[in-house]
């Protein structure tokens, strides 16, 4: 069984028409709701001011423009891929479909890494926010009850309550998990706007000066680290399968919440460095820094309220992707059958949604996160890397292949988004590369003991073709031997042949 064995897109295709269980029901407007809900988080609360003060001072918008085009490269590309095989997986079936079966699994692998222990980073910072919140009108809970383990507490409970609570509303539904994501991403935007709002007015633009205080490289080491903020909008192609028009939609659900959580983070930039000094910013609350030294009262509980549901949706997202990208792989047969399967009431993978609902509890309630949030990173763009080169091959293996949407300019747009993935992953902390090993080892192990077993693209490869079997022995032949296993000796001495 070759480990390099393809999944044919006629077969994604077909899979996807047969499975009637997943409902469509998401349009193009849940769609960039979806995106948003997982681009805009932690970081325009925090990123910007770490990354303005430590790396580009006033010129990280222009970090901001840089990582937002090479962002705008990487989602091109996932767009269309994503209107070609309009199926549940993301990154992870595009490999398959290109790729080969080990590639599809690291890529499926690392997605772990991308989804789930980022999410429980989120769910820790969530914590942390909705903490400060209630300590700022006087409630502070038990230190033991918000903290884990290694930070001299026992659990980190608001964290673990939190994603039980949004892996109820994943298992609800799509069409409920679409609404309520909408509901609070549109009170994250409010909340931005309210912030632009109150500080434009207040702009100070000594501020600005000087604009470059770390010179050019200090914008491109800004726009490395700030690239993390756009990971989210992977999660669009996630819900392939339940997209009323996926041909169509998915392109504009992936690029629309791209476009407009770029303007976003660029608005809050200007905005942010504008209202006070990015000396100030190396705060883990810089939106508050900027409004209170702008003289706005209640900043805490304006920034709190966007901050709030900013994570919330982003956790809500990241759910619901993990979820899909388990189902696509319980259906291959490189996970359990049980994550394949699809409650008949609320039409979602409800056994993979508890699962992994409950991994991120344990990870945001027990777990030292920020020792093992970079391992994100890897995972991101390990698959931005594969899916860039996966559109590579296929626009040379299949050119007769449908594609509704088109990466303009290529091969340049694949080859960019390669060069710049590989440019951040060798830039990596060293730590982050030993414990992407040691995940990468775990991985190899759990797909050579079981999935390249169970595998079902390797069940239905066909086998070598038997020898043919001579012909039934008769004894009125002689020396009960038949004629064609004597045949060739008989051609081979030039006798003729006879029977006696």
């Amino acid at each position: 069984m070759s480990i390099w064995r393809t999944k044919s897109i006629k077969d994604f295709m077909q899979e996807g028409r047969d499975n009637e269980k997943l409902k469509r029901s998401i349009g193009t407007p849940e769609l960039i709701a979806l995106g948003v809900g997982a681009i805009i988080g932690s970081g325009i609360f925090v990123l910007t001011g770490v990354a303005a003060a430590n790396y580009a001072g006033p010129a990280l918008v222009f970090s901001f423009i840089l990582s937002g085009i090479t962002a705008g490269l990487a989602a091109l590309v996932y767009a269309e891929m994503a209107a070609m095989i309009p199926v549940a997986g993301s990154a992870y079936t595009y490999a398959y479909a290109s790729l080969g079966e080990i590639i599809a699994w690291i890529i499926g692998w690392n997605l772990i890494l991308e989804y789930m222990v980022a999410s429980g980073a989120v769910a820790a910072g969530w914590s942390g926010y909705f903490t400060d919140m209630l300590r700022s009108v006087g409630i502070a809970l038990p230190a033991v009850l918000v903290n884990s383990p290694a930070s001299g507490g026992l659990i980190n409970l608001p964290a673990i309550l939190i994603t039980a609570l949004m892996t109820l509303v994943a298992i609800r539904g799509t069409t409920t998990s679409a609404r309520t994501n909408k509901i609070i991403v549109a009170i994250k935007i409010l909340v931005i706007l309210a912030f632009l709002a109150l500080g434009i007015p207040r702009l100070n633009p000594a501020n600005w000066r000087p604009f470059l205080p770390f010179g050019i490289p200090g914008v491109i080491h800004g726009a490395a680290i700030i690239f993390f903020a756009y990971i989210g909008f992977d999660a669009v192609s996630t819900a392939a399968e339940e997209v009323r028009h996926p041909s169509k939609d998915l392109p504009r659900g992936i690029i629309g919440s791209l476009a407009i959580s770029t303007l976003l983070y660029i608005a809050v930039t200007i905005v942010l460095t504008g209202l006070v000094s990015y000396t100030q910013l190396n705060t883990p609350s810089p939106v508050t820094t900027g409004l209170l030294a702008a003289g706005v009262r209640g900043a805490s509980l304006i920034v709190g309220t966007g901050a709030l549901a900013g994570l919330t949706s982003v956790l809500l997202v990241t759910i619901f992707a993990q979820s899909r990208v388990f189902m696509a792989m319980g259906r291959d047969g490189l996970l359990p059958p049980f994550f394949a399967r699809v409650h008949h009431r609320y039409h979602t993978p409800w056994l993979t949604t508890i699962v992994v609902g409950t991994f991120i509890a344990l990870i945001g309630g027990l777990l030292p996160i920020g020792l093992i949030a970079e391992l994100a990173n890897v995972g991101t763009l390990s698959a931005f890397f594969i899916v860039s080169l996966g559109v590579l091959i296929l626009r040379r293996t299949r050119p007769d292949l449908e594609r509704p949407f088109k990466v303009p300019f290529m091969p340049w747009t694949s080859l960019l988004t390669m060069a710049f993935a590989l440019y951040l992953f060798f830039n990596l902390p060293r730590l982050t590369w030993i414990r992407f090993a040691i995940w990468m080892a775990l991985g190899l192990v759990v797909y050579f003991a079981y999935s390249r077993h169970h595998s079902v693209l390797g069940r239905v490869e066909p086998s070598p073709l038997p020898r043919p079997n001579p012909r039934p022995f008769s004894p009125s032949r002689p020396f009960f031997i038949s004629r064609p296993a004597l045949a060739p000796l008989f051609l081979r001495l030039r006798l003729p042949w006879r029977r006696k």
